[in-house]
């Protein structure tokens, strides 16, 4: 159905903003301001500083550790456990808070959202850059513990900033495109990916690991077509043991490896075009 105004003239619908309103260079350059700024926000004024960043990590570290060897006995039998479970809980930490944080970002930022060329994409990244530069400094610390404890370094320690990391901050990436434009019209999703996250860090090579006898076959098969077991194999085999299963192997084989990768190029598809579809909306929505 067409309207027009009382003289006659058809209106059309006006579209918001796209996701980069104003270009790629003026979002590249708020995004650094914004992620750099929030970095310091955090840490800066605060008494201990970048330690809360490390110190919630190895809390649960400390936590998790005393249970899965003390307790459950999970960890025994599996090569330096404690390096990997440390390991295992920052990368996964990345993933949770760069989601989680990204979630209501853009609903936080309400102000800036409603001016007319505001990029919203720049909000839902500065808060993954801002986890990123939390991510290497934890790493660093991370691979200190391990060199103490004896692991021995390898080259393909390098591939973890060229490879593990940036799979894993796509993928963050994506996931925070997806809650943070869709949580202003559903606040439910709050809610709901508390408990999803919640179960992901259950259903992630995270606290156990995959190839072994601890896990039965039936329950890796599903832990497997998670998109982030890979990157958790990945890492597991060129961090700390280069005698691990690789990401096929435990996937019981190159082609049963495609169905997380395809999983993890859909969900990245699918960011962009949720994305796409909703920020031009978002200030309807708040």
């Amino acid at each position: 159905m067409t309207i027009v105004d009382h003289d006659g003239a058809e209106l059309r619908d006006v579209t918001g903003p796209s996701p980069l309103g104003g270009g790629w260079r003026r979002a590249l350059d708020l995004l650094l301001v914004m992620s750099t700024t929030d970095f310091k926000r955090t840490y800066f004024g605060t008494a201990l500083g970048y330690v809360w960043s490390i110190a919630r990590p190895l809390l649960l570290f400390a936590v998790l550790l005393t249970v899965f060897t003390k307790i459950t006995r999970l960890g025994a039998g599996v090569y330096m456990y404690p390096e990997l479970l440390l390991l295992n809980i920052v990368l996964f930490g990345f993933f949770q808070d760069g989601a989680g944080i990204a979630l209501p970002s853009v609903v936080v930022h309400e102000a800036v959202v409603r001016k007319t060329q505001f990029p919203r994409l720049v909000i839902p990244l500065s808060v993954v850059l801002t986890s990123l530069f939390n991510l290497a400094l934890n790493l660093v610390v991370v691979l200190v513990f391990v060199l103490v404890a004896g692991v021995t370094p390898h080259w393909t320690w390098l591939l973890l900033p060229l490879v593990i990391v940036p799979l894993l901050a796509v993928l963050t990436t994506a996931a925070a495109m997806i809650l943070s434009s869709l949580y202003p019209r559903f606040r439910d999703l709050g809610i709901i990916w508390t408990v999803f996250s919640t179960a992901l860090f259950y259903g992630t090579p995270v606290i156990y690991t995959l190839g072994g006898t601890r896990v039965s076959h039936h329950l890796q098969s599903i832990v497997a077509i998670n998109p982030l077991a890979p990157i958790f194999v990945l890492a597991r085999r060129w961090v700390i043991d280069p005698r691990a299963p690789s990401p096929a192997a435990v996937s019981g084989g190159g082609a049963r490896l495609l169905i997380p990768v395809g999983i993890y190029l859909v969900i990245c598809a699918a960011a962009v075009w949720i994305f796409n579809r909703e920020a031009p909306r978002v200030a309807e929505a708040l």
